[in-house]
């Protein structure tokens, strides 16, 4: 007998035998007889006896189709069967429209969801063909029916819920060391161990664009100065051998002479071995400068994922205080100023600055000269973002000036913000980890439910209660989903699995990867914690310091049970900040639906970025650091501060300082500058206007407005999708 029904969207619920009879009614009263009461109560009986005792819709419907074609009233089954066919089609019509408007490249939410994603393309097209297609299969076969109801309430969102199925993770910090000394394997090709700078430039990217296909996220490098400097001094060494064949001479002496700086000196007047050093060094300095360019120029027009995408790449670097690695860093960042292709600023790779104390920040540490130079080049190019080693939860204990591996124990940043550093199943370090993947909560959704509460006791109370029924379910929505993820087998991500991910090298090709997957983390992420506080208070954060306490003691709390969830389901937990583009504007639409207009909480297109001061509200860059600052302890699963700032950034690196020193004083971790730069496509003018249609030299309307969306690049507006446009024109100046 049946008891309960599996309905299409994966809800259980009783069994009703009415629906069975007012179904088979409907069809009868579409025919000439009519309706036959005695038969459609016979063929309902039969089937809540004969049927299972947990059954789906579509297994008891087509028990009602053979019932009713045994039966005398074969008539009724063929409008039943239409009648279910006419259902399919009008379920299917949503996914109908979607396509055709992906198919006539309609600007929307749905093909803008990526701003660094052409979904115009036929590449493109047919990622978003598949990623429409597959979150439809996850919502019914691989998401348990509490966790699709608090996705359809609006409560939580899993990020690239279309490539669950793959099993892929979603970012790594590339070991580089082991595959520019080892060589790799991609596709049907082999590469050879490094000998010279060129090599290393391009197994990097070899490197970055082939993970990028084995996963749904970004990748990084965490040391790219360390991993490229052994191979300048090959590099030298190799210009010292040409040297040797000119002259006839030998200079193996000369192929570890020590080497103060890596700097272009003219010749005339150098004699003997001092001439042949410099000649080198030139020589040398030149090839790093076209591999740091060659690099660059690969990241941005590399495409990975079945060629729609250029890789979503990091790269980080500015402590290794060598000869060799302050050479790598002086001609990339002189590279980046240069711009690519006709001077255009580059999008990629993510360029992130190290700052520490004693090595890369102040006026008497050997990078100082290197990270004034970082700050010249983020005031034009945006990057580099700035790290801050010295930031009391970046530091590591095993750290070590003298170490030449130190690297090892500094934090590395993924991108916009991700930050995977402590570990309770292996090393504490960056290298070799990542995120497996991450879900965010709507914190806007539960508060506002929470306004009728009574005062604002009892709204915080009510709050709370909410909060932790939607972080237990996020918990093990990660929980079930690493459980699906750890069934994969290494040989499904060739590179990740072989070289890249901490201890996969105790792998074979069979094997899965539940033994290692634990090195990774789970993010527990948050969205609107501004207006919740709004619908909490009456204020944010911002602009009240009791909202503030309330608000630290909130993501506290998050933080707090998600240590619980670490222990209790033995991963990696942590909080994160989250970066949300599409999602801004999806949470904001669904609750203004449900909710109407309120004031301060959904009257925009958006809602504000995990536990950042609105956009739109005034306030110095002192201000919003002393009120974001607190959080980047407390959202170690990755956080970034930004600063908008006016007028023609070029010349004013010093206020790029400015925050860096705002990051040293409020004990932030990650950080990032904004502000206007346009450039015409054509003759390559630029300006720092708010607006600029037109060049005012050629008179081109091709103009790229380059503006940084949540942590990355976007070289065109065009692409942003309706609500981070809206954010962005809100965004004020924080003087």
């Amino acid at each position: 007998m049946i008891q309960t029904v599996v309905k299409r969207d994966g809800r259980i619920v009783g069994f009703n035998e009415e629906k069975i009879i007012g179904a088979i009614r409907k069809a009868m009263l579409h025919t000439e007889k009519g309706e036959d009461t005695s038969l459609i109560r016979s063929i309902a009986d039969y089937i809540s006896c004969h049927g299972r005792e947990q059954m789906t819709v579509e297994d008891i419907q087509d028990m009602v189709e053979d019932e009713l074609l045994k039966s005398p009233r074969q008539e009724v089954a063929k409008k039943y069967i239409a009648y279910r066919d006419q259902r399919s089609i009008a379920r299917k019509a949503k996914t109908k429209n979607i396509f055709l408007e992906i198919i006539e490249a309609k600007s929307n939410d749905i093909t803008r969801e990526n701003a660094n994603m052409n979904a115009d393309t036929p590449a493109g097209m047919m990622m978003k063909f598949a990623s429409e297609s597959t979150k439809p299969f996850v919502d019914d076969y691989l998401l348990f029916p509490d966790i699709k109801e608090a996705v359809r309430q609006n409560y939580l969102h899993i990020h690239d819920k279309d490539y669950y199925p793959t099993k892929s993770l979603t970012c790594v910090q590339h070991p580089l060391d082991k595959i520019l000394g080892n060589g790799l394997t991609a596709g049907h090709g082999e590469s050879r161990p490094a000998k010279r700078i060129e090599t290393a430039s391009m197994l990097g990217c070899i490197s970055l664009e082939t993970a990028q296909n084995e996963m749904h996220g970004g990748q990084a490098i965490p040391a790219f100065d360390f991993y490229m400097a052994p191979y300048v001094r090959l590099t030298f060494i190799e210009e010292i051998k040409i040297l040797e064949q000119i002259n006839g001479d030998d200079y193996k002496h000369l192929y570890n002479v020590a080497i103060a700086d890596y700097r272009q000196k003219a010749l005339d007047g150098l004699k003997g071995e001092e001439r042949i050093v410099q000649h080198a060094i030139n020589r040398t300095i030149g090839r790093v400068h076209q591999s740091m360019e060659s690099f660059i120029h690969n990241m941005n027009t590399i495409h990975s994922r079945g060629g729609n995408q250029v890789v979503f790449s990091s790269i980080n670097y500015g402590t290794d205080t060598s000869a060799e690695g302050r050479c790598i860093i002086r001609e990339l960042l002189i590279s980046t100023n240069e711009g690519v292709g006709n001077g255009g600023t580059a999008i990629f790779p993510i360029q992130i600055w190290k700052k520490k104390r004693g090595v890369s920040y102040l006026p008497q540490d050997r990078n100082y000269d290197l990270y004034v130079l970082a700050c010249k080049v983020s005031a034009r190019r945006f990057f580099p973002n700035f790290l801050n080693l010295d930031a009391t939860f970046n530091r590591h204990e095993e750290w070590c000036e003298d170490d030449p591996q130190r690297y090892f124990y500094e934090v590395a940043t993924m991108g916009c913000r991700t930050r995977v550093f402590e570990n309770r199943f292996g090393r504490k370090t960056s290298v070799g980890r990542g995120n497996l993947s991450f879900s965010t909560l709507n914190l806007v959704r539960m508060a506002i439910e929470c306004m009728d509460a009574g005062n604002q006791q009892k709204r915080i109370a009510c709050f709370y209660e909410k909060l932790n029924e939607m972080l237990e379910l996020a918990a093990i929505q990660l929980h079930r989903r690493l459980e699906f993820q750890k069934t994969a087998l290494a040989k499904q991500f060739p590179l990740l699995m072989s070289v890249l991910w901490e201890g996969c090298e105790n792998l074979k090709s069979d094997d899965t990867i539940e033994r290692v997957i634990n090195q990774g983390t789970l993010g527990i992420g948050f969205i609107g914690l501004a207006e919740a506080l709004v619908a909490l208070t009456g204020k944010h954060h911002g602009e009240d310091d009791e909202a503030q306490k309330l608000g630290l003691e909130i993501v506290t709390h998050m933080r707090d049970r998600i240590n619980e969830f670490s222990e209790k389901y033995q991963h990696n937990y942590s909080v994160l900040a989250t970066p949300a583009e599409g999602l801004c504007g999806h949470f904001t639409r669904r609750d203004k639906k449900t909710f109407g207009t309120l004031p301060g909480i959904t009257d925009r297109e958006y809602y504000t970025n995990s536990n950042h001061v609105p956009v739109y509200y005034p306030c110095s860059a002192h201000h919003k650091a002393k009120i974001e600052a607190p959080y980047h302890d407390i959202t170690r699963g990755g956080h970034i501060f930004y600063v908008e700032i006016d007028g023609d950034a070029t010349h004013n690196p010093e206020a790029i300082m400015t925050v860096v020193d705002l990051m040293d004083k409020y004990n932030m971790g990650y950080a990032s500058v904004n502000h206007n730069r346009n450039r015409c496509s054509d003759c390559g003018y630029e300006n720092a206007a708010s607006q600029m249609n037109e060049c005012p030299k050629c008179r081109s309307m091709r103009i790229d407005k380059l503006q940084r969306i949540t942590g990355y690049l976007v070289g065109t507006t065009d692409r942003w999708n309706n609500a981070k446009l809206a954010e962005l024109n809100d965004r004020v100046i924080h003087e």
